[in-house]
């Protein structure tokens, strides 16, 4: 998976100069000195901002391969080939280095649903668009993260869970009312307590307790809640589209999803 990068800079100047500089005029010009400098601030910040950005990406990476708590900051600092004096240019601690993140994954996730949705598919194909999207995510997520976050850091964990709340019920409201206005979801549902029932349900396949990562994987959990989910909204119509979609996967593909289905 490959998270979004962006970078964000800003300079403020009242009245043409910093404040608190001082200038040269000549004939009524300014002297292009402070502007000079403050070129080279706008340069630095950004340098710095795409350095952290890029530190960022890659210990994202890093904590999705490994985990959150067998990664120690001198681990990432080698990993990254960095000293850990340059890490800590960029971030407090490991909690701070993690919250930024997360915010760069969260971030991720809002984009590609954005997209998805934004193809004009129908409801069925913008569902099934999310399902493999997802499932190509978890895959590629080591399975103690969401546990080592929720133990080790519930403050970030608890940022992040709201966060993707908003995300995900917004996406699944707006997927839910295209479809019953599309006849391939039932009118009798409830859009907004569904889209809050699959909200909540979702946090539950991360539920160690209920899931033990070493009985089940939680691409496994997904699929089984998402054939629920899809099945218990969709009209006979939605159904036939559904079932069409999955006959004209690829080989591999429909093989594994017809087991699911």
């Amino acid at each position: 998976m490959t998270a979004s990068r962006s970078v964000f800079h800003s300079v403020v100047i009242r009245n043409g100069h910093p404040a608190g500089s001082s200038h040269k005029v000549c004939k009524g010009n300014i002297f292009p000195t402070f502007r000079f400098q403050c070129r080279i601030c706008v340069y630095l910040c950004a340098a710095l901002e795409i350095k952290k950005q890029h530190i960022l990406s890659e210990t994202l990476q890093l904590f999705l391969q490994f985990g959150i708590k067998s990664l120690t900051m001198d681990d990432i600092a080698k990993k990254l080939c960095i000293s850990k004096k340059t890490l800590y240019t960029h971030v407090k601690d490991k909690e701070d280095l993690l919250e930024n993140a997360v915010v760069l994954f969260s971030t991720a996730e809002e984009n590609q649903i954005e997209e998805i949705c934004g193809r004009g598919l129908n409801a069925i194909d913008e569902s099934l668009e999310i399902k493999r999207w997802v499932l190509e995510m978890l895959q590629n997520i080591h399975p103690s993260v969401a546990y080592d976050m929720e133990k080790f850091h519930p403050r970030v964990h608890q940022k992040m869970v709201v966060s993707r709340q908003e995300i995900i019920y917004k996406c699944v409201f707006e997927n839910i009312v295209k479809g019953q206005k599309d006849g391939l979801y039932r009118r009798e549902i409830n859009p907004n307590v569904l889209a809050k029932l699959y909200v909540g349900r979702m946090e539950v396949m991360f539920d160690q307790n209920l899931f033990p990562s070493k009985e089940y994987k939680v691409s496994d959990i997904y699929m089984e809640w998402f054939s629920y989910h899809i099945h218990g909204m969709a009209t006979a119509k939605g159904i036939e589209l559904l079932n069409k979609n999955i006959l004209n996967a690829t080989p591999s593909t429909k093989k594994k999803n017809s087991k699911k289905q």
